[in-house]
C-alpha cells in the first residue's frame, strides 16, 4: 500500500534545484506583452483628473486602459460583485488599481505605471475598526450574534469575573511566488489562462464573465504555486482578468506579475481584529459564562470577510465546552486593502480569543493554565478507531458516563442524550449545535505532557526566573480543535479523472491545486494503493478546468479529503472493470482478483499490472473513469448559527518555551513540542513538514509579523525590509513533532485527517508562553494583557507595566 508511506514531496528535487516550473517560467510566444497597474495614492476620494499622456508615451508601451476605455468594468469579487478591475470614479484604498499599462516588457510596464498623474477630491478615510464602528460602516446591517444559554446571567452569578480587550494583528501571506497570470488568445475568441491560483474554476468563471464568453470557452491551468496560504484563493482574479482583457484587445498573449512591493500594497491580508471579552468562572477555573465581541477590519470590499468572520465565531469555543456563551461579530468596512482568506480562514482569530480568556482565568486563580484548560475540555468520546466502541467520556466534573448512541438534544443544554441504552449517554455539542463525538484532547495532552516533560520544566523555569533578573523564561501548553469542511456547504465537492494506459501507466487529474503542501503526491498515493502499484507509476498532471470542471478552491484543509476520495472513486471504477474482466477470463468471482505489489493475482497465478492493462485494452474494456465526491452529513444555517458545518474535527497541542530580555523586549523561542492529530496519516513525512511549517507561521503571526499603516492609509510594512516573517534562525532550536496516528472515525480517504490549517493554531502557544514570561516580571497581581503580534516593543511595554505595578 502506498497510503501511509513516508515519501518525499514529488517535486522536492525540482524545488531545490530551481527546475520546478511556475507560471512565470512558462515560455510564451515571442510577441507576448506584459502588464502593470497604476495605483491609487489616496485612501478615499473621487477621481477628479487623470493625465496618462506620459504613460502612453513611455518606451515600450503598447496600450493603456482606464475606466473610460471599457463600456463595462469587469468585476473581480469572489462574493458581492463590489470589486471593479479598475477604479470607477472613486478610490477606496491606497494601492487600488486605477489604470492598466500594457507594454513590451515587465520593466517597461512598471516604469510607465509610475508616470500617471491622478487628481483626487479626498474624503475622510475610515482606517480603524473604531472609526468604522462609529460611522456604522459595515457589510451587514448589524452585528451577527450567536448565543447559547444566558451568558450575561451566568457571568452575573459567577464567583469571579475577568474582562479585557486585546488586539490581534493581521498577516501578510508572503508566498515566495507572487501573484502572476498569463492569458493566450485562441481561435474563435477562446482563452487559455495560466494562473498561480488556488481556485482555477473561479478564475475561469471571472474571465468568462469579463469576456462575455461561456465558461467552456475559457481553460485555466495550474501546475503548481510557490505558496498560497489563502492569498491565492481570490486575490489572483485581478491579474487573470486584466491579462484576458488585454489579450483580447491586442490579439497577443499577455502576462502580469506583481513585484513584491506591489503585491503587498494591492492584496488583502489576514483579517486583523479587536476582541473584547468578559468571562465568569468558579474557584476551580470552570468557565460558567463568556461573552465575546469581535471587531473585524474587513477592508474596502466584502471579498470573503463574512465566512471568515463566521469561522472565527465557529471556533470561539476551541476545545472547551461553554454552556453559556454569546458571540457578537462586527464586519466593518474600512479604507484599507480588502482582507481575505488566510490559513485557518478566521479560525485562528476565534481560537486565540478563548485561549486568552483561559489564560486570564488561570492567572486570576494562580493556577497552571493547563489545569484550567482540562477543567473546561469537552467530554472525551474518542473511539480509538473507526470500528471500536466509544470510550466512556468524562463530564465537566470528571465523572465517568456510560457510552452509547445519542438521539435528541435536550433544549438549551448543549447536550444530546441517547435513548437506545440505559443509563443514557451524554454527548456535548458546540455552541452551534454540532455534537463533539471524536474529542481526544484529554489523552493527547496526557501524552504530550509526558513526552515534553511539561510539569518538571514548568517548575524548573519558575526556579530559574527567581534567580534571573534580566532574562525571564515562560512556558505554555495550548490545544486546538478545528472543524474540517467548507462552511458554504455546496463547495464540499470534488472531481477526478483517471486514465490507465495499455502499458500500465496511470495518468491522474483532479480539481485540487498544488501549492507546496504535497497534495498531488498524497492523491497519487491513493491512486497507487487502489491499483496496488508503486506511486512512481502514477503520472501527476496539472490542474486543468478542461479535464475536471466545477472545482472548489483548494482551501478549508479539504484538498486531500475531497480530491483523494474523488480519485479513489475513479480508480475503483477502473479496477472493478479490470477485476471483472480477469474474473471472467479465469472463471472466478471478481472479489477473488487482487491488486498488490504491482501484480494482479487470480486463480493462483500472478500477472504484472501492465500485462493485465494490455489484455483489458485488447478486450475493449474502458480504462478511463471520472470520480466524484460530496462530503456527507453536512447541514448548516449561518443565519441561525446552527447545524453541522463540519464533517469532523482535527486536534493537536503544543508546548512552547520562550525567553525574553526584560531590558529590550527581545525574545526567542527555545523549544517546541507538538503532538498533532492527522488521523491515519496518508504520508507522515509530508504531514510532519506541514505541522512544522504551520507552527512557525502561526508563531510568526503572533510575535513578529506586524502590519503598519500610517495616518493616510498607506501600508508602511510593504517589503521584506520592513515586514518580519520568521526566518530559519527563528525556528526553535529544539523542535519535536509527532503525529497522533489514530484513524479518523469518519470515512475519509485512508481514515486520514486534514493537516493544512489545524496546526497553524499551535503557534498560539508561543504567545501564551511570552505572556507567562512577562508575568514572571511582576508579583502576579496584574495580568500581562499582551497584544498580538507580541513584538519586542509590545513585550517591553508589558514588562514595564508589570514592574510599575509591583
Amino acid at each position: 500500500m502506498s497510503i501511509g508511506k513516508l515519501l518525499p514531496h514529488d517535486a522536492a528535487a525540482l524545488h531545490v534545484t530551481g527546475a520546478a516550473r511556475y507560471t512565470d517560467d512558462i515560455p510564451l510566444p515571442a510577441d507576448a506583452l506584459h502588464l502593470a497597474f497604476g495605483l491609487s495614492t489616496c485612501a478615499h476620494g473621487a477621481i477628479t483628473a487623470m493625465d496618462l499622456a506620459a504613460v502612453r508615451a513611455a518606451p515600450g508601451v503598447v496600450a493603456v486602459f482606464s475606466a473610460g476605455d471599457w463600456p463595462e468594468m469587469p468585476d473581480c469579487s469572489p462574493s458581492l460583485g463590489d470589486e471593479p478591475l479598475l477604479a470607477t470614479g472613486e478610490v477606496h484604498y491606497v494601492g487600488q488599481p486605477v489604470f492598466l499599462v500594457v507594454a513590451e516588457s515587465h520593466l517597461a510596464a512598471r516604469k510607465a505605471a509610475r508616470l500617471g498623474k491622478i487628481g483626487y477630491d479626498e474624503r475622510p478615510a475610515l482606517l480603524t475598526v473604531e472609526a468604522a464602528l462609529a460611522a456604522n460602516s459595515r457589510f451587514e446591517a448589524g452585528p451577527v450574534v450567536w448565543a447559547r444559554g444566558d451568558a450575561a446571567a451566568a457571568i452575573a452569578r459567577a464567583p469571579q469575573v475577568v474582562e479585557g480587550q486585546f488586539e490581534v494583528g493581521g498577516q501578510e501571506h508572503f508566498y515566495l511566488e507572487g501573484q502572476v497570470a498569463a492569458a493566450l488568445p485562441q481561435e474563435g475568441g477562446d482563452m487559455v489562462v495560466y494562473a498561480s491560483t488556488q481556485h482555477p474554476t473561479e478564475i475561469q468563471h471571472k474571465v468568462a464573465h469579463a469576456l462575455h464568453l461561456p465558461m467552456s470557452a475559457v481553460r485555466v491551468e495550474v501546475r503548481r504555486m510557490g505558496g498560497g496560504f489563502g492569498g491565492k484563493e481570490s486575490q489572483g482574479n485581478h491579474l487573470a482578468i486584466a491579462c484576458a482583457m488585454a489579450a483580447r484587445a491586442t490579439g497577443r498573449p499577455c502576462k502580469m506579475r506583481y513585484d513584491r512591493d506591489d503585491d503587498m500594497v494591492i492584496t488583502g491580508k489576514r483579517h486583523d481584529l479587536k476582541i473584547g471579552y468578559r468571562a465568569g468562572f468558579d474557584a476551580t477555573g470552570r468557565i460558567l459564562g463568556v461573552e465575546f465581541t469581535h471587531l473585524f477590519r474587513c477592508g474596502w470590499s466584502q471579498d470573503l470577510s463574512l465566512p471568515v468572520a463566521d469561522r472565527a465565531m465557529l471556533h470561539a469555543d476551541n476545545a472547551y465546552y461553554l454552556e453559556n456563551i454569546r458571540i457578537e461579530s462586527h464586519r466593518l468596512r474600512t479604507n484599507t486593502q480588502s482582507n481575505t482568506a488566510y490559513r485557518g480562514f478566521g479560525g485562528p482569530q476565534g481560537v486565540v480569543g478563548i485561549e486568552r480568556v483561559v489564560d486570564h482565568v488561570a492567572h486570576a486563580l494562580k493556577l497552571d493554565p493547563v489545569a484550567v484548560r482540562r477543567r473546561n475540555f469537552y467530554a472525551e468520546m474518542e473511539t480509538g478507531g473507526p470500528s471500536a466502541p466509544p470510550r466512556p467520556p468524562e463530564d465537566i466534573s470528571g465523572q465517568k458516563m456510560t457510552a452509547g448512541a445519542f438521539r435528541a438534544e435536550a433544549p438549551g443544554t448543549g447536550h444530546r442524550y441517547g435513548g437506545a441504552h440505559s443509563p443514557k449517554t451524554l454527548v456535548q455539542t458546540t455552541p452551534y449545535g454540532m455534537p463533539v463525538e471524536d474529542f481526544c484532547l484529554r489523552a493527547l495532552l496526557d501524552d504530550l505532557e509526558r513526552s515534553s516533560d511539561y510539569v518538571a520544566r514548568r517548575a524548573e523555569i519558575a526556579r530559574w526566573n527567581e534567580g534571573s533578573r534580566v532574562l525571564k523564561r515562560g512556558i505554555a501548553l495550548t490545544p486546538v480543535k478545528f472543524g474540517i469542511s467548507f462552511t458554504l456547504t455546496w463547495l464540499n465537492q470534488a472531481g477526478a479523472l483517471v486514465h490507465v494506459y495499455q502499458d500500465g501507466s496511470i495518468r491522474l487529474n483532479h480539481g485540487g491545486t498544488e501549492m507546496g503542501q504535497g497534495l498531488f503526491l498524497k492523491v497519487a498515493q491513493v491512486a497507487a494503493s487502489v491499483f496496488g502499484v508503486d506511486v512512481a507509476a502514477v503520472k501527476i498532471t496539472a490542474t486543468d478546468t478542461a479535464k475536471v470542471p466545477n472545482t472548489s478552491a483548494t482551501a478549508a484543509s479539504s484538498g486531500s479529503d475531497m480530491n483523494g476520495m474523488a480519485a479513489q472513486a475513479a480508480c475503483l471504477t477502473i479496477r472493478d472493470r479490470m477485476a471483472a474482466f480477469m474474473a471472467g477470463k479465469f472463471g472466478v468471482e471478481p472479489a477473488q482478483v487482487r491488486f498488490e505489489g504491482g501484480m494482479v493475482r487470480v486463480a493462483g497465478e500472478a500477472f504484472p499490472f501492465a500485462q493485465v492493462a494490455a489484455w483489458a485494452y485488447q478486450a475493449r474494456v474502458s480504462l478511463s473513469a471520472t470520480g466524484f465526491y460530496a462530503t456527507p452529513k453536512l447541514q448548516w444555517d449561518r443565519v441561525k448559527g446552527q447545524g453541522r458545518p463540519f464533517l469532523y474535527f482535527a486536534y493537536g497541542a503544543a508546548v512552547t518555551e520562550v525567553v525574553i530580555d526584560t531590558l529590550t523586549g527581545e525574545n526567542r523561542i527555545l523549544r517546541a513540542d507538538i503532538l498533532h492529530d492527522t488521523g491515519a496519516s496518508l504520508n507522515p513525512a509530508i504531514d510532519i513538514g506541514q505541522v512544522e511549517g504551520a507552527y512557525v507561521q502561526g508563531a510568526g503571526w503572533l510575535t513578529t509579523e506586524e502590519l503598519v499603516w500610517d495616518g493616510k492609509g498607506r501600508l508602511m510594512t510593504h517589503a521584506p525590509s520592513t515586514y518580519k516573517i520568521p526566518a530559519c534562525s527563528d525556528r526553535p532550536p529544539v523542535f519535536n513533532v509527532a503525529l497522533w496516528n489514530r484513524p479518523n472515525r469518519e470515512e475519509t480517504v485512508g481514515r486520514s485527517k486534514a493537516v493544512g490549517e489545524p496546526p497553524f493554531m499551535l503557534g498560539i502557544s508561543a504567545l501564551m508562553a511570552l505572556s507567562d514570561a512577562v508575568a514572571a516580571c511582576g508579583d502576579g497581581s496584574a495580568y500581562p494583557a499582551l497584544d498580538a503580534p507580541a513584538t519586542a516593543e509590545r513585550v517591553l511595554a508589558a514588562v514595564r507595566r508589570q514592574v510599575s505595578d509591583v
